[in-house]
């Protein structure tokens, strides 16, 4: 069975947090250019956090849900 090396906590959780907020960003981007009446070019930066901080928390709950899936099914494998 190959197995992948582990990576350190610290350098897997960087590039979670780096990729969500470029999401964020772009998510903010998209909204600014699709609509801009609705999303002042102010407020772009403020929302990129916002968006940004809200795929991280959803990202880190499906780790953890996904985490509690895998450790289930290795269970029921042991039994």
């Amino acid at each position: 069975m190959n197995q992948v090396p582990k990576q350190p906590r610290g350098v897997q959780e960087w590039i979670i947090l780096a990729l969500c907020l470029g999401f964020g960003g772009h998510i903010a981007l998209g909204l600014l250019l699709h609509s801009p009446d609705r999303w002042p070019v102010g407020t772009a930066g403020s929302y990129g956090m916002l968006f940004a901080g809200l795929l991280y928390i959803v990202a880190q709950l499906a780790r953890s849900l996904w985490r509690i899936f895998i450790s289930r099914r290795e269970a029921v494998k042991e039994l």
